[in-house]
């Protein structure tokens, strides 16, 4: 059993609270932020721990595990917070703004031998999952091309105000949205060794962008085109899907199916045939133990706690839990790829390339009104998770992806609405040593 802290009720992180409070290997739960009507809400209907000040949180709940659903700017410190205690860190996508921070974070966390797990929950999505294990295999040969793309009605009309609208916080689509088929092309490729012709353009956003185009260069040779739009009307919600050509086939994918060309001839993976094949992501990954939005949302969760108690439970030095999907490792990658998007749109060079630390900016203004209705069906959906002392059976592990052959998917290895400010945080002191606590509140994402 171990104990979580989760930093942000905005719409993820009431995901996640909804996820991780019914979970039968978290003991219990701490929440921080600065929405005086949800943690009233909270406080009095459930037997949740609420804060407004995050280091607070920290030192008095003393959690094994910590989620961070915060804006983007406000990751890096929250995340050295969480390290300098010895705390497991599950922090929302994108990792940092600062690739330097990635590099500085990640070191920290191998030295401390901490549970680290970013939320690109697509590799948690078992139709792109299998992508990546029949790549694995070679099934369509050498991947000549690949196009990656994300379409959703984000912003679809001019607005004023938050965390979103403001480039140095960590807003606009490159960042926010991009970042999903990005981190999937990275998964299957490796670090982006160039990018190219990128734009970052506004449809409606006037200090942010709200498309993103670019082409990706890879070590093996292998070139992606990026077309990401998040003011696109024209869908219900975000659609992220990757199309892949090989010298023996072809393979597109989204998060409903995966449809597989293989040429004749070639070498075909169990269960498929030459020719179009076409499998649904209900065939290639388990039923959650628990739904809220979508499984990878359950899956992604529950991986981590359990690496999280594999931590705790092993000896020290055994290194148990450290290994997995999404590590910091793996998210560093993706934002490099991000900053040399980002450098390319301003005619700079993306060799080695780390994005500026972006300024320090002022807390957004609060929306009107209580609950957005968004978050209210969130909200609801914690309350209504079934949660009480005595335990349920925890259920089977959830696998990132079950394949759809005998052969099990190999673990990935890594390439290794209101917010207000975070104050600053005490850096990490060489020792284990436990520093003094500043006043430090937690956005919602």
């Amino acid at each position: 059993m171990i104990t979580v802290a989760l930093a942000g009720l905005g719409k993820m992180g009431l995901s996640h609270l909804s996820i991780i409070r019914p979970h039968p290997l978290v003991e219990s739960i701490a929440v921080c932020d600065p929405s005086a009507p949800f943690l009233g809400v909270l406080a009095g209907r459930t037997d949740v721990a609420t804060f407004t000040d995050y280091e607070r949180m920290l030192d008095e709940a003393r959690p094994d595990a910590v989620v961070i659903a915060t804006p983007s700017f406000l990751h890096a410190d929250m995340v050295r917070a969480a390290l300098s205690r010895d705390i497991h860190v599950f922090c929302e996508k994108p990792l940092f703004l600062d690739t330097a921070d990635g590099v500085e974070l990640t070191a920290v966390a191998a030295e401390r031998r901490l549970v680290t797990q970013v939320g690109y929950h697509n590799r948690f999505v078992g139709t792109f999952a299998e992508a990546k294990r029949l790549l694995e295999l070679g099934a369509i040969g050498t991947v000549t091309k690949a196009l990656a793309e994300a379409y959703g009605p984000v912003v679809t009309k001019p607005t004023k105000g938050g965390w979103r609208d403001q480039r140095a916080a960590g807003g606009g689509c490159l960042y926010d949205y991009a970042a999903h088929p990005v981190d999937l092309l990275t998964w299957y490729f490796g670090p982006v060794v160039r990018a190219s012709g990128s734009r970052l353009d506004g449809v409606f956003s006037t200090q942010v962008d709200d498309t993103v185009s670019s082409t990706l260069e890879f070590g093996s040779g292998t070139s992606a085109q990026l077309s990401v739009n998040w003011s696109d009307e024209s869908q219900r919600k975000m659609t992220t899907s990757v199309t892949l050509w090989g010298t023996k086939g072809r393979i597109k994918v989204d998060r409903q199916e995966i449809q597989v060309f293989l040429r004749p001839g070639a070498e075909v993976p169990q269960g498929y045939t030459d020719g179009w094949n076409v499998r649904y992501t209900t065939e290639l990954m388990p039923a959650p133990w628990f739904y809220v939005r979508g499984e990878e949302y359950s899956h992604q969760i529950d991986t981590f706690v359990r690496r999280v108690e594999a931590a705790r439970a092993s000896a020290p030095g055994t290194g148990a839990g450290l290994e997995g999907v999404n590590t910091f490792a793996s998210a560093s990658v993706t934002d490099e790829a991000l900053a040399k998007i980002l450098a390319d749109s301003r005619g700079e060079s993306t060799e080695n390339q780390t994005r500026p630390a972006p300024r320090r900016v002022a807390p957004a203004a609060p929306k009107r009104g209580l609950l957005g209705g968004l978050r209210r069906a969130l909200l609801r959906a914690v309350l209504a998770a079934p949660r009480s002392r005595a335990r349920r059976a925890a259920p089977p592990a959830s696998p990132a992806a079950r394949p759809s052959a005998p052969a099990p998917i190999a673990p990935v290895t890594p390439t290794d609405t209101a917010s207000t400010t975070l104050a600053a945080v005490t850096p990490i002191a060489p020792a284990a040593d436990t520093p003094t606590a500043t006043t430090t509140q937690g956005g919602t994402r």
